[in-house]
């Protein structure tokens, strides 16, 4: 490579340090202790910037599965399934999966974000043989959706008349975006997150499906709601089928992840069997990537089944229980904080990258792991703390971090 090249680099990554907004100066984590509190260079942290929400990562019963599998089918799968044929602990994680959210179907990839980037990819493609992508869809993303959405609908490669955003949770936005290009386009693709990430703000798939229905006769190919439920499943609603049952509304296709809630890796599509059918013929990240590694799978299904159980019922009322005391003292703390979110991510809104940095690095000396969100995650200004809540957090965590939080405050 020659200097010049390395030059920009270089400048590039100054102005990403000097902003402090790096994101590669990863702490190093060797273990956990039997409270399961993280140990770097020798100290125990409470953490709390996990998406482990129900803490199944750390289960013995998930751990002894995931142990099981790994001495049944080896490290990892080998190849692709197509190639070398698939495991059955995938078929019965997929089948679990559908059952899970009422479906008929599921399919698991290597994550949530390979699986937006295939579903995205597919459902937009027209009909023409030799052009993927035929100016036949329009593509309607929320203006907060993850970067997962937002590069799924950029490698679709549509055009720039192909694509609206709706403003962020405006329902009424997104009903004039589908009444102003009614007879444009032969389809529409409604996308939304579920969980917004970075708020824990939650959508209304009810009033989402309202209006999808309402447009649905406007396009030849009708209207296909897509939600990505990531942060939700496993964690959000009464029995942890996310934003799906907290607001009684059903999408089309909805993309999770084993690797939050459900305390495993990967990720997941679920939605009727035409459609599963079409992506496992058509969905690149699947066709050619390797899928999780077995004994991962198997940990998964085990976490899929203990959230129906007792255990899993107690694991999630502990969670909202947390949810609930930590927004109760935070505001007495006088912090603020995003105020529509009743997930276990509370961030507290700081607006200044450097704040922020400074900020966490003092929670970090009192024994505090937590993640500062700033540009380009979240816009510049909106620089924030990423607190996320775990069924593990006992009231005596809770407590300590605020008081943490309160006396990094009272020295800025």
């Amino acid at each position: 490579m020659k200097d010049t090249f390395i030059n920009l680099l270089q400048a590039e990554l100054k102005r990403i340090d000097d902003a402090k907004t790096s994101k590669r100066l990863e702490k190093m984590i060797v273990g956990f202790d039997a409270n399961h509190k993280a140990i770097i260079n020798g100290k125990k942290y409470l953490i709390f910037n996990s998406n482990d929400y129900l803490g199944l990562r750390f289960d013995e019963e998930v751990k002894k599965v995931e142990k099981e599998v790994v001495d049944i089918y080896g490290a990892g799968p080998g190849a692709v399934r197509f190639i070398s044929g698939t495991f059955k602990v995938y078929k019965d994680l997929e089948k679990a999966l559908a059952k899970f959210h009422g479906r008929d179907e599921a399919m698991i990839f290597s994550s949530a974000f390979a699986a937006n980037l295939a579903v995205i990819f597919c459902l937009i493609k027209g009909q023409s043989k030799d052009s993927l992508v035929s100016g036949e869809t329009i593509v309607i993303s929320d203006a907060l959706n993850h970067r997962s959405i937002i590069d799924g609908i950029r490698i679709a490669g549509v055009s720039k008349e192909q694509k609206a955003i709706y403003r962020h949770l405006d329902y009424k936005d997104l009903d004039r975006i589908l009444t102003e290009n009614k007879g444009k386009f032969k389809r529409a693709l409604v996308i939304s997150d579920g969980i917004f990430s970075m708020l824990g703000e939650a959508v209304d798939v009810k009033a989402l499906r309202k209006i999808v229905d309402r447009h649905m006769d406007d396009y030849e190919e009708g209207v296909v709601l897509l939600i990505d439920d990531s942060h939700g499943v496993g964690a959000y609603g009464v029995t942890g089928r996310g934003v799906e049952e907290a607001s009684g509304g059903k999408s089309d296709v909805l993309v999770g992840t084993l690797g939050k809630a459900f305390g495993s890796d990967g990720g997941y599509i679920v939605g009727d069997q035409i459609i599963i059918d079409y992506l496992r013929e058509s969905a690149a990240t699947y066709i050619y990537s390797n899928p999780i590694s077995p004994s991962v799978a198997g940990a998964a299904l085990k976490s899929v089944k203990i959230i129906d159980t007792e255990k899993g019922k107690n694991l999630l009322e502990k969670l909202n229980r947390n949810i609930v005391y930590f927004k109760k003292e935070i505001k007495k703390a006088g912090f603020q904080m995003a105020s529509h979110s009743d997930h276990p991510i509370q961030p507290i809104l700081i607006g200044d990258a450097k704040k922020a940095k400074k900020l966490a690095a003092e929670l970090f000396e009192r024994g505090i792991l937590v993640t500062t969100i700033s540009y380009p995650v979240v816009p510049p200004g909106k620089d924030e703390i990423r607190v996320q809540l775990s069924s593990l957090h006992t009231e005596e965590d809770i407590k300590y971090f605020i008081s943490a939080v309160i006396n990094s405050k009272s020295q800025d």
